[in-house]
């Protein structure tokens, strides 16, 4: 299975823009073709990220080690090579069974999830929300959020610190297992949420949706080791390892 990537620059994606807010606002194409499809012209000099994802597990970047004492090397090691790998196993074993393209990104699948089995539904989203987890997260990190994205977060939220509150709290309060979210909802705004399980906001069964930004794991799993019961103590800590340069790309390539 081969990745492909998927490059989206903020001059091609904004001449699509009436497709792609009409692509983020219904039903079971909440992101849309419109968006996958934005695609920068050979030649442009403007920076491009990558946004789609794959359906293998890609390498962590950075030691089990890195993110201590926030996140302690046991959780990451267990965390990448058993829980996130078990997931990308699964979800091959799942894009088999079903005849999915697997050159196409996984986001495809995801924005399309009713159409597919609770194993993809379960092991998709486990896999996306962990290939974005880990890429977000990154050594000495932390800090706040500077330019756009940190005007883009004071227009929506108020000030940095309120939306750090409203960030925590979705964690905190998310019964049992899931994830917070900071996405791009559609109306073009910056919104805070919560998902059950492996859900994620670009499923078109999710009640909270959006273009991920960022995302917290707070399954036990993801804390148990080090914190305990104290899922509060590592969302807060959590900050300290935010990759806010490669947040605020992904912001930028889609305003």
């Amino acid at each position: 299975m081969k990745k492909t990537p998927f490059h989206v620059s903020r001059r091609s994606f904004i001449s699509q823009s009436s497709k792609a807010t009409l692509a983020l606002g219904i039903g079971s194409t909440m992101v849309g073709s419109s968006f996958l499809a934005a695609c920068g012209s050979p030649g442009e000099k403007e920076q491009k990220i990558t946004l789609s994802t794959g359906f293998e597990q890609t390498p962590l970047g950075y030691d089990y080690t890195s993110l201590e004492p926030n996140i302690d090397a046991m959780t990451m090691e267990i965390h990448y090579t058993k829980h996130a790998a078990a997931y990308a196993k699964n979800l091959g074993k799942a894009v088999s069974e079903e005849g999915v393209d697997a050159s196409k990104p996984l986001e495809d699948v995801l924005m399309n999830i009713s159409k597919y089995s609770t194993k993809m539904r379960n092991n998709g989203g486990g896999h996306y929300n962990h290939e974005l987890y880990w890429k977000i997260m990154k050594p000495n990190a932390g800090g706040k959020p500077e330019g756009v994205l940190a005007e883009a977060i004071n227009s929506s939220f108020g000030s940095f610190e309120a939306f750090v509150e409203q960030f925590e709290t979705a964690g905190k309060t998310r019964f049992g297992s899931g994830w917070a979210w900071l996405v791009l909802d559609k109306s073009n705004k910056l919104a805070v949420g919560s998902t059950p399980n492996q859900d994620n906001p670009l499923m078109d069964v999710s009640e909270f949706q959006g273009i991920p930004l960022m995302g917290i794991d707070v399954w036990e799993h993801a804390y148990y080791l080090n914190y305990t019961s104290d899922r509060a103590g590592y969302i807060s800590n959590w900050w300290n390892v935010i990759n806010w340069d490669l947040v605020s790309e992904r912001y930028e390539a889609l305003v």
